[in-house]
């Protein structure tokens, strides 16, 4: 590995000299302003060739006459965004992961061992190695801006911080902080920062270097002493926890939270957890060893590899539009939402929170207020929790306004239609809101059922119109399904993917077809999961196999209880006119038809509700469904392999026959984004090729022969196992 922090310039840089432009000192007297603006990228990482130009300005800083250094970034909304993500993917062997770290702690030692004071002037995003830095300085003060973010996300790619974050930061902010950030990859704001002491003072984003500046010139005047903090807890409680005794109390309860959660699907929080417990109260030398050792332990495993993978995925949504043209698509700064329901509420509530002007319409007052209130509520919870100051609460509210009639539509970029699932009411909508819009504007149908070429044939100029299914909760749910319709333009498709970026979503283009994209695979999972009810399985161990051996965010009949069964049962008859023998519906499903059970909106479902909140399994349901009691004949190999191989068989059809998704990038990225499908797993086909395709043709045959034909080896599935190709 001869180019970590030192050696050749990788071919993506802009040459020797724009890297020592993008470190630049700058002198204020006494003090030296050290400004990052990385030349030729759009955030400063800490890649090799920077890192490189880092250490010789450290060293210069060491032998120079400067009482204090102020480190600053001329980025608009970073500071210092993290280790270039590019890098750690090329790393292979222990080997390299070990130098990268070690050197990297070396240069986070150097600003430590400075004989002069740092302070760190944060604006914008400082994470990951970002964090380390700040850490190793002796003083911190932060923007209040909202893009100023603090912490360290390394866990979230199944790695651990390793340039001495799992060391320094329970020095700074104590164990219990310290566990919080670490272990969740959390970022915090600037506001709680200071709370927590990552930060000494919060300031406007105008006066940043001024007030550090300051800071530098009080120290130098106080004696210019160098300060590296050391965590006083407050309280009774916390002094007790902090102490050696009440820390193997904190990390008794971190481990087990822990394991609750991710059911040790992912290695990274416990070994960050190890780290900071066998780190803390030895030398640093030794400590840094400890967060080394545990850094190479997960990096370049199968986790690291998958979440870095689903990392570079999302990456690559942002440098998209969604068409293979160059079309930019409309600004969209005025958009409209018909309907002002739950999910038109909620997509009112997205576009508002990033800065669009939205105007609800609906046919009555009080679905309107509905509107306004489901928008409210959930900015009132973040100004709860100091995620909002009251001046940003009431100046979001005012990007909301609603009416009856088309007042102002003659001013909509986008028109989003959220109205009730049926063809004919929607299109009779459509067609009589064009007559109120300028010429040029795009028309967004917030199906998830419906065809939106038909859809199209209400529209006047069908290339203006187009498919944007988000999930619910919208304000929760990252995926959008951007649905082309056959006539739908590349200009909609750009405005509607871009648009969906805006909102803060991540943006996947599908063909208009059956279910399109996520729900096509999801049906046959949830059915799968009925079948296994009919036969005798129990509901809650079903459930706890997918999320506690496979790695799913809830099992498939919690998860059918929260899409709502009446949806279930009427989408998958949809299907089976669509799809034919592909799609079984299982007895019990048409029962369930017959009863009054919704699932977690009316809380009858597969499980008991308390406010919404699920509690325990309705074991009743067996009765009411002409079921005996659970027998649990099923092995777990065989309920995970029927669901998900089902599933792989239908991706196949859709991404290698079809053409419903470009990619199985974008095939997996939909599943994990739409549904919260085993992100450690890196998605559906990612899993698929670990499997091989082979065993899945033998095991659907299998399954063909002994519960049907919707098993049945899909060509695309059987000519990838002939010729032993994967997915990627």
């Amino acid at each position: 590995m001869e180019n970590v922090f030192h050696g050749e310039h990788d071919k993506r840089e802009v040459g020797t000299m724009s890297i020592q432009e993008s470190l630049r000192i700058v002198p204020k007297g006494d003090i030296a302003l050290l400004e990052w603006d990385h030349i030729g990228e759009s955030a400063n990482k800490l890649s090799t060739p920077i890192m490189t130009r880092f250490r010789e300005i450290l060293d210069e800083l060491k032998q120079s006459s400067y009482k204090a250094v102020v480190i600053i970034s001329r980025k608009k909304k970073i500071f210092i965004a993290g280790a270039d993500i590019n890098e750690i993917k090329n790393l292979k062997s222990k080997e390299d992961f070990a130098q990268a770290v070690s050197q990297g702690q070396g240069i986070m030692n150097r600003i430590e061992d400075l004989p002069i004071p740092v302070i760190a002037a944060i604006h914008g995003a400082c994470v990951g190695g970002g964090c380390e830095m700040i850490l190793a300085c002796d003083y911190r003060i932060a923007s209040e801006d909202s893009s100023t973010k603090i912490g360290l996300p390394e866990t979230q790619l199944g790695i651990i911080p390793g340039f001495g974050g799992c060391v320094r930061l329970p020095k700074v902010v104590g164990i219990q902080g310290a566990l919080d950030i670490i272990m969740a990859g959390k970022t915090v704001p600037a506001i709680k920062a200071k709370k927590m002491g990552l930060v000494d003072k919060v300031v406007h984003p105008a006066i940043l270097e001024e007030q550090a500046l300051k800071m530098a010139s009080d120290i130098i005047a106080d004696g210019g002493k160098k300060r590296h903090k050391t965590f006083k807890p407050k309280g009774l409680m916390n002094s007790v926890l902090e102490s050696a005794l009440g820390r193997n109390i904190v990390f008794k309860k971190a481990r087990e939270m822990t394991l609750k959660k991710t059911h040790g699907h992912y290695p990274a929080p416990l070994v960050a957890l190890d780290v900071v417990k066998n780190s803390y109260g030895k030398s640093r030398d030794r400590a840094l060893e400890i967060e080394c050792d545990g850094f190479c332990q997960v990096a370049g495993g199968e986790v690291s590899r998958n979440l870095i993978s689903l990392f570079f995925m999302m990456e690559n949504v942002k440098k998209r539009n969604g068409v293979d043209s160059d079309v930019k698509g409309h600004p969209v700064n005025h958009m409209a939402v018909l309907g002002a329901g739950t999910m038109g509420g909620g997509i009112a509530y997205v576009a508002a929170d990033k800065g669009i002007h939205v105007h609800l319409k609906d046919i009555t007052t009080d679905a309107i207020n509905k509107g306004f209130d489901a928008a409210r509520k959930i900015w009132k919870k973040k100004l709860q929790r100091r995620r909002l100051s009251k001046y940003e609460f009431t100046n979001k509210m005012t990007f909301i306004t609603g009416g009856l009639d088309y007042a102002g539509f003659r001013l909509m970029d986008v028109v989003v239609e959220a109205i009730v699932e049926n063809m004919g009411i929607k299109k009779k909508v459509i067609a009589e809101t064009c007559t109120h819009l300028k010429e040029d504007c795009i028309f967004a149908t917030n199906t998830s059922s419906l065809s939106v070429t038909e859809m199209a044939e209400a529209h006047p100029k069908p290339e203006n119109f187009v498919g944007m299914h988000f999930f619910s909760p919208v304000h929760m749910m990252p995926l959008v399904e951007v649905i082309r319709g056959e006539k739908t333009g590349d200009v909609a498709t750009a405005t509607v993917y871009n648009l969906s970026k805006k909102m803060g979503k991540i943006p996947v283009v599908v063909k208009d077809a059956p279910g399109f994209l996520v729900n096509r695979l999801l049906v046959p999972y949830m059915m799968e999961a009925a079948f296994y009810l009919q036969e005798g399985a129990d509901i809650k161990v079903v459930d706890s196999i997918f999320v506690k051996k496979f790695g799913m965010p809830m099992g498939p009949f919690e998860l059918m209880d929260s899409v709502g069964l009446d949806v279930c049962v009427k989408v998958s008859k949809i299907f089976k006119e669509s799809l034919g023998e592909r799609i079984e519906l299982p007895d019990i499903l048409l029962r369930l038809e017959t009863t009054d059970r919704l699932g977690q909106k009316n809380g009858k479902g597969f499980y008991n509700y308390e406010k919404g909140k699920k509690t325990s399994v309705d074991t009743t349901i067996y009765g009411v469904l002409g079921l005996s009691n659970p027998v649990n004949i099923l092995s777990e190999e065989d309920i995970i392999g029927r669901a998900m191989y089902n599933m792989v068989n239908e991706a196949a059809l859709v991404l290698l026959e079809e053409n419903v998704v470009g990619s199985a990038e974008d095939l997996d990225l939909a599943m994990i984004m739409g549904t919260g499908l085993a992100p450690f797993r890196g998605g559906l086909l990612r899993w698929a090729d670990t499997i091989g395709a082979e065993k899945i043709v033998n095991d659907l045959e299998m399954y063909a022969t002994k519960y049907g034909p919707r098993f049945k080896p899909t060509t695309p599935l059987r000519n990838m196992a002939k010729t032993h190709r994967t997915f990627y």
